[in-house]
């Protein structure tokens, strides 16, 4: 009987131990693989951003251009009425 007692007090112990540091090296997987995922979906954010940021430089670049054109269209068109007065 203190044998098997004896075996016992040794086997619990040295189990919840083994466990622990199982559950504990199972909890950093989990967290590097959310870590992951994660860190993907900021690259998909960053890289949506950067395609939106190029459109809207572009949209800015042809609406400059169209003001440009605007502006001297105007600038013709008060050289005429000028001229009628």
């Amino acid at each position: 009987m203190s044998e098997s007692v004896f075996f016992a007090a040794f086997f619990f112990p040295a189990a919840a131990v083994v466990i622990v540091f199982f559950m504990k090296y199972v909890s950093a997987v989990l967290q590097a693989r959310v870590r992951l995922g994660q860190d993907e979906a900021y690259r998909e954010i960053a890289a949506k951003a950067a395609t939106a940021q190029a459109e809207t430089a572009a949209a800015i670049a042809s609406l400059g251009a169209t003001l440009a054109d605007i502006q001297s269209r105007l600038n013709g068109l008060e050289k005429i009425l000028k001229e009628v007065e």
